[in-house]
């Protein structure tokens, strides 16, 4: 149990000042990401949606943790952690490799027969359903890093710091194994609301490697195209916290 506590205390990362909270947004980063993306999301949303973010394990508060290679063993330790605020309601985003966990999640809960979302919000990530082959993971680092310069969004700096890449890109590579090697299981399509965004200028996860989504869910279904990359535009994601907001702040 204090194992258990301890890596709980290190994966969740709750943003925002404590309140009388409505509903939880419980936020998965991108591959190579942290939790600090979201740190200032409760700016933007109302004060009654508590955003809770996941840091997944091989960085930041979790660098000495091995980063999980496959989505099963990923979920089953999200779900443990997660474990408390999951019988409250709560709505799931997810950017890039964080929209794959979300859908992964969502499915797990299900299984288990566990109350699911309120609503899921995915970005960045090419619908399931095509199999697009994920670049980088299985390529040398000279090819992992030109990839990430392609798809912007990593600071500078960082490819200027041999040190600094020496962090970053295993956990990168793991995450990327993660989404590589999960396929797109055979499974009944959800139920929840499902609101999907794709960045009008991403090659990666482009308006129409995202459109198949819609395979994903038999409910509500809304399609977004915002300002910006694979990454998106300030506006860009102004527009992704005000479809959040709207949202989770209908009727209770």
């Amino acid at each position: 149990m204090t194992d258990v506590l301890s890596r709980r205390q290190r994966a969740l990362r709750h943003f925002g000042t404590p309140g009388d909270t409505r509903i939880r947004l419980l936020c998965f980063h991108y591959a190579g990401g942290t939790a600090a993306m979201f740190r200032d999301w409760p700016d933007r949303l109302p004060p009654d949606v508590a955003t809770v973010a996941v840091q997944l394990p091989g960085r930041d508060t979790r660098l000495d943790e091995p980063p999980h290679l496959h989505m099963e063993p990923l979920v089953a330790e999200v779900l443990e952690v997660l474990d408390p605020l999951l019988d409250e309601p709560f709505a799931v985003y997810g950017h890039s490799m964080g929209a794959r966990v979300a859908l992964a999640l969502a499915h797990a809960l299900r299984a288990a027969g566990r109350p699911g979302p309120r609503a899921l919000f995915v970005a960045s990530s090419a619908a399931p359903a095509l199999g697009t082959r994920v670049r980088g993971w299985d390529e040398p680092d000279d090819g992992l890093i030109a990839y990430l310069r392609e798809l912007g969004g990593t600071p500078p700096i960082v490819f200027e710091r041999p040190d600094l890449l020496e962090l970053f890109l295993p956990p990168l590579r793991a995450d990327l194994t993660v989404v590589a090697t999960s396929g797109a299981p055979a499974r009944p399509p959800l139920d929840v609301p499902l609101y999907v965004f794709s960045g009008q200028d991403d090659q990666e996860a482009s308006p129409e490697r995202m459109a198949a989504w819609r395979e994903e869910t038999t409910g509500p279904y809304a399609f977004d195209v915002v300002p910006g990359g694979h990454f998106f535009a300030p506006e860009g994601v102004a527009r992704v916290l005000d479809v959040i907001a709207t949202t989770l702040t209908g009727p209770r």
